[in-house]
Formats: structure tokens, sequence, C-alpha cells
């Protein structure tokens, strides 16, 4: 809980230095400049097939790591998981443990049941707000957003968020609880499909548990198991279930059955593990008498691995070869040609270099496929000179816009194909673009 909550809370201040003309926000959604950053990596809105990417990467390692270890996901980083366990922990300062919160419950109003009460509630506002501020620095500068919160100027969608989350923090993690799981989340429905024989759950022992019957001091264990019925594995549990009844579609595996069950067997002098850890296949073995097997390696695992290294190093070889230039070219559809006094032929163009860098650069603009072609570059309705060619301007992230007239003979074919081509003055990297000459309408 310490760990994924230091992570929630913490990430949005780590720095991470790109330069003069760029955030230095680690992890950051900019959505006003469409970027999202994550350390070294910049997405651009043109390639949200690299979200794509991600989400199957967490899809395919949420599936994994099911196949192996059940329900760890739902037990151990759930943020409803996280933050439930941090409510009930507050309780339990505040309130005292389980049987201590049910008195006070049941108790007549008094000075000491309502500023129990009141303590609890706030700390879980101060949390529930805490939590929805956290989020919001994910959007926006964490320093200069925390200043503007101190200094009560901040916009009015940053607020409307914050009370959206602190709202929603404060119902599903104090009030909602396993509710949320067992009616709103869907995973609980479809994670018997993840499983098989071999899958980590949680399991009660009944080859050695039972019979079960309460146990009277110093009476004999012979004939009887070890499970003494105290039911103090289904009081602890979050769901409200019987783990000896089997799994079930409402354990989440977060473990609580377990310690529970391990305490009152180090109180009993009786070895640990009548609930545990373990899979059907080794309760299946215990029961034939034979040797305990465990495989991490197996079809279903190896082909969700196999998935996973396929998706990483596609994602990995794009952004190591990716460009930090991009080139789009869009012909005119409106006059599609404009034939001139001289006979000779003319196209127009839109020109869009993107330039990713985080540098004010300079490109040279090439054009090939036809011979003896006369080039004009127009900024702003401006017909600009022939020094242009070699020096288009585009800002720091940022994208240069240009018009394009190209005048030629009449070809013989009615569409000549063109290829646009832009290189960094000084980088010397390359980037094209395929269009077309357009002469006559044949």
């Amino acid at each position: 809980m310490l760990i994924t909550l230091g992570i929630y809370y913490l990430a949005p201040w780590i720095r991470w230095d790109r330069g003069i003309n760029a955030p230095d926000q680690a992890i950051l959604f900019d959505i006003p400049n469409s970027r999202a950053y994550f350390f070294f990596i910049e997405i651009w809105p043109q390639e949200v097939y690299y979200i794509t990417g991600i989400l199957i990467i967490a899809a395919i390692g949420l599936f994994f790591v099911t196949s192996l270890f059940g329900r760890a996901w739902c037990g151990y980083i759930c943020p409803q998981t996280v933050w439930t366990d941090l409510f009930v922990w507050v309780e339990r300062i505040l309130q005292g443990d389980r049987h201590q919160r049910l008195k006070l419950d049941k108790s007549k109003f008094s000075f000491n049941k309502f500023w129990r009460l009141l303590a609890t509630h706030l700390v879980w506002i101060i949390i529930s707000v805490l939590t929805g501020g956290a989020w919001v620095f994910y959007f926006n500068d964490a320093p200069t957003l925390m200043l503007q919160l101190i200094n009560q100027d901040v916009p009015w969608s940053v607020t409307g968020w914050v009370v959206a989350l602190t709202g929603s923090t404060y119902l599903l993690a104090g009030f909602g609880r396993e509710q949320v799981c067992n009616y709103m989340c869907p995973y609980a429905r479809f994670q018997s499909a993840m499983f098989d024989e071999e899958s980590l759950i949680i399991c009660y022992d009944e080859l050695r548990g039972e019979p079960r019957s309460a146990r009277k001091k110093d009476s004999s264990w012979e004939g009887r198991g070890h499970c003494i019925d105290c039911k103090i594995c289904v009081h602890v549990c979050p769901a409200g279930i019987d783990i000896r009844d089997g799994l079930q579609m409402e354990c989440i595996a977060c473990g609580m059955c377990i310690d529970a069950c391990n305490n009152v067997m180090d109180k009993l002098k009786l070895p640990r593990g009548l609930v545990r850890y373990d899979t059907e296949l080794n309760h299946k073995l215990r029961k034939e008498n034979k040797q305990e097997a465990v495989h991490i390696f197996r079809k279903r695992t190896i082909l969700y691995v196999s998935v996973l290294f396929i998706t990483i190093s596609t994602m990995l070889y794009g952004l190591i070869n990716r460009s930090p230039i991009e080139l789009h070219v869009l012909h005119d559809r409106n006059p599609i040609f404009v034939e001139l006094s001289d006979s000779r032929i003319r196209n127009g163009y839109d020109i869009k270099i993107l330039n990713k860098t985080h540098q004010d650069k300079n490109y040279k603009l090439t054009i090939s496929g036809i011979d003896d072609l006369d080039i004009k570059i127009a900024v702003a309705g401006n017909i600009m000179g022939n020094k242009w060619f070699n020096s288009l301007p585009v800002f720091a992230d940022s994208i240069g816009h240009f018009r394009v007239f190209l005048t030629a003979q009449k070809q013989n074919n009615a569409r000549q194909q063109l290829i646009f081509n832009v290189e960094d003055v000084y980088t010397k990297i390359k980037e094209n673009s395929d269009s077309i000459f357009i002469s006559s309408l044949e």
C-alpha cells in the first residue's frame, strides 16, 4: 500500500530536463498542447498508436500476472483496494479493531462516539482531497499548480476535477468498498477465463482442516482437523466470503484470511498454511499422495510472454527509430490545377513540417519527379525568395505551415508522381512524402 500510494502522490513531482523549450515534469499529460510526456518519451496526437500499444501491454501483463498469481492485481495494486485499505487503517487508528468498531456503531450517541466518527470522516476527506489534487498534477505542472492552489487562483476546470475526484474517492473507498468489486468492476466476471489449474490462488487445505470443530482446551487432535471453525477468516475477509467453501468470484486474493488463520495456528502451536496461496493442481496431487509441482512456463504463460515481447519490442523499435521530423503534403482540391497563359501547368500544395525537437529548426526543401520544375513558396500569402528552399524555419515543438506552388510543362501523364523531401540543415535528418502533379483531367 505504501509503495503504490508513494508512486501515485510523488510521481508528478519528479523532474526531467528536456531543454529550455519543454516542460521538465517527468510524467505529464499536456492536454492544451496535445502532448504526453513520460521521462524521455514524448507522444504527439498522431502517435496515438503508442497509447494503444501501452494499453495492449497493460492488458496482456494483467492476463500474465493473473495466470501465474491469480487476482494479485485486485488484492495488492488496484486503486480501489489500496484506498479502501488506507481508509480502513484510519478507522482502525481512530475507532479500534473490528470488534471495537462494531461495538461503537451499536453504542448510544455520546461525545466519545461523536469525536471518533467526526475525526474519521475528516481524515477521509483530507485524503480524498489529496487524492484529487494529486491526479490533476499529472495534467499540469505540479509546482506551478500547487502555488495556484495555495493562492486560490486555479482554473474552474481544475477545481471541478478536484471536487469530482474528492467525492468519488470519499464515496468509493469510504462506503462502496468491496461492493465496487462485486457490482461495478467487470474484472471478477471474466477472471476465470484466465485461470488454469496451476494459477496461484488462495486455497483451504481441507485434507488437513477437516473435519472441523471447536476445540476445547487440552483436548486431543486425534480424529479432528486443524480447523477449529472460529470463522475469523470470514470476519477479516473484505468481501465477506468463506474461503473454506472454495474459490469464489468475490475473492480478491488480498491474503487477509491467510494472515488471520496463521495467527490462530500460531496460538494453537500448529503448522501454518491451513489457508495459503496454492494451486488446484497441487491440491489434487496431495489428495493422490503425489509430489507437488509448480510450472511457471506453460502454454498459457508462454503465449502471454510472447505477445508482450513482440509488442514491447515493436514499440521500442518505433521509439528508437522514429524521426524527429514529420512531413505532410496535401494537394489542392479546388482548383486541382491552373493552366497559365504560356501553356504551363501550376499545382498548389499545403505543406506541414512537424518539428518534434525542443530546438528551433531550419529545413531544406527539395522536390523530385519532374525536370525543370519551377518552385515558389508562399508564407502568409507572400511569395518568398529562392533562399527559403534552403531554410524553412519551424519553431521548437511546432508545426510549420507553407504554401508551395509548382509550375511545369504539361506532362505526358495526367498524374505525375512527385517526392517531397525535407532535410534538417544541421543534423541532415531527412523525411519525405509522396504526392502527384496533375496536368489534365484525363
